[in-house]
């Protein structure tokens, strides 16, 4: 019998440190295979994940095969080694309840050491797809650079201890942090990853763009040559030391991917007593007495709105924007994505000033089920509509504190992008259609709010609508999407004509028709969903309490 397994109330004897690592590999097997069982959801999307992995492992080790013997295959293994092992740094602070075994405050009421509970967690996170896929690129750069007995010896090595490297840099990392992760600053980080990785992208497609015109993998060398001295890395930069006859430097680089490995244990156990033996914040009184706010004033540009419904219901979204973790981490996307896209396209003379109408588009998406947004608390709103009147008012207010930010961002994204691509004289045309756009995008936001509500769940990073509404997200994202481009045809087409006919000078006529259609379409949409609203009350709150 074992702590894990033993009745509640009994006594259980210490489990001895060599039981502690089939015990934890069963009990990652089981949380794997119970979590699979929650619903078939869950598990498709598991096997779709894996078998994505799959195949991205085996093309990524034949890819790696068919550079054997290129002249630039260190350069890419090494460099590919150092971005796998920094996902592996800041996945952990990023998705800090995918995985329980990154958690092990779950463990520190069982009498367990901290030394041999390391080895059976470092077992444990070797089961998963993540380890796989490391795995699968460890094998493929030893294949692609190893040439020679001695290199062969030393990938025998270099596999297992690159994985290893890999696993403990982001368990310790998860170790140390994990009471900032469980905490509520640590969810609003795990939502906001998702700009991480949305930035990213966006500054790797760059990258890679910018790659091809510098001549290839040549203009990385300089940058290899010192990543291959930074473990895991090094590990397989030893591996092609050895192949071309540097026995001294291979052997170098291998010890520092082992010291890095102790350290990294180290630190880990470390980590791992403190956590286990040092009190958190719900065992602590609170030091300071809460203080009482001295006003009750609206400042700012509140102040402008007037004490009823109006300026209630903007400074209540404001603070959403503000406070919760979803809400903030769609703004923060929204607003990062809607300068990067159209900056970055213009920096590389691949884009035009109108992509600026990017962020536009961007920024409207945030009116889209409003309701959903205040999820169960939405009942609280739905008993202070009893009219028409009063819904239209509530839309009218939400969309108000949506131009608050909208407006200002949307004239600088395009101002900046003017300035980066020098076509000052499409800044007016530019700017009108981005009003114009964003008034469509308001008006069918609110209709979408109203006849297509979903429910956001709370209770997952990435989870945006609950499962069984999935239809209803999409209708209402994308057929508001493409009801705004309908109607911003009219000032689209206005443009096109002052373009194509060669009247640039006229351009500027596109921006007061625009600001004008714009505000005009706005609250011709708010009016229309109004009724809807009020009509559709009990049935928009079932949809949003639904997660």
């Amino acid at each position: 019998m074992t702590v894990l397994d033993a009745p509640v109330g009994s006594t259980v004897p210490v489990v001895r440190g060599q039981g502690l690592v089939p015990v934890f590999v069963r009990l990652k097997l089981a949380l794997l295979r119970n979590g699979l069982r929650q619903s078939s959801g869950r598990r498709a999307a598991y096997i779709a994940s894996l078998v994505g992995a799959l195949l991205l492992a085996a093309g990524q080790v034949v890819g790696l095969v068919v550079l054997r013997g290129h002249a630039q295959a260190g350069t890419l293994v090494v460099l590919l080694t150092a971005v796998v092992a920094l996902g592996w740094a800041v996945m952990p602070l990023f998705f800090p309840s995918g995985d329980e075994t990154l958690d092990p405050s779950r463990l520190v009421m069982l009498p367990l050491r901290p030394r041999p509970l390391i080895g059976a967690l470092l077992a444990a996170s070797l089961i998963g797809i993540g380890p796989l896929f490391t795995l699968a690129l460890a094998l493929g750069s030893v294949i692609a650079v190893a040439h020679g007995a001695v290199a062969a010896v030393l990938g025998v090595i270099a596999v297992p201890l690159t994985l290893l490297v890999c696993v403990a840099l982001a368990r310790s990392v998860a170790t140390a942090n994990i009471r900032l992760l469980t905490s509520r600053k640590g969810r609003d980080l795990a939502v906001l990853s998702g700009l991480v990785i949305a930035v990213g992208i966006q500054f790797v497609n760059f990258g890679a763009q910018r790659l091809g015109r510098a001549g290839g993998l040549s203009s990385l060398e300089p940058l290899a040559d010192v990543v291959r001295w930074l473990p895991p890395a090094s590990a397989l930069g030893a591996v092609d030391s050895a192949s071309e006859g540097a026995y001294g430097t291979a052997l170098a680089q291998l010890l520092l991917s082992v010291l890095a490995l102790g350290v990294l244990m180290w630190l880990w156990e470390r980590s791992l007593v403190k956590l286990m033996t040092s009190p958190d914040g719900s065992t602590l009184a609170a030091a300071e007495p809460s203080r009482s706010r001295s006003g009750t004033g609206r400042t700012g540009l509140l102040a402008l709105f007037p004490e009823g419904r109006t300026g209630t219901v903007v400074e209540r979204s404001l603070r959403y924007v503000v406070r919760d973790p979803k809400t903030k981490a769609s703004w923060v996307t929204a607003l990062a994505i809607g300068l990067i896209v159209p900056v970055l396209n213009a920096v590389q003379g691949a884009g035009s000033v109108y992509f600026a109408c990017f962020a536009a588009g961007m920024l409207g998406m945030q009116m889209y089920n409003q309701f959903g947004q205040d999820t169960s608390a939405f009942w609280m709103v739905a008993l202070t509509i009893s009219s028409t009147r009063e819904a239209y008012a509530e839309l009218r207010a939400r969309a108000l504190a949506l131009l608050l930010i909208t407006l200002p961002y949307t004239v600088l994204v395009t101002v900046v992008t003017a300035a980066v691509t020098g076509d000052w004289a499409a800044l007016p045309g530019v700017m009108g259609l981005s009003f114009a756009l964003l008034g469509a995008m308001l008006a069918t936001g609110a209709l979408a709010s109203a006849l297509f509500p979903y429910s956001i769940p709370q209770d997952g990073a990435f989870k945006n609508v609950v499962p069984g509404q999935a239809g209803l997200a999409w209708i209402s994202v994308l057929g508001g999407m493409v009801a705004a481009a309908v109607l911003s045809a009219p000032v689209i087409g206005l443009t096109v004509w002052f373009q194509l006919s060669g009247r640039h000078d006229w351009l500027w006529l596109v921006l007061p028709v625009g600001a004008v259609y714009g505000a005009f379409i706005g609250w011709l949409g708010v009016r229309l969903a109004a009724p809807r609203t009020a009509e559709r009350l009990p049935e928009i709150l079932t949809a949003v309490s639904k997660g």
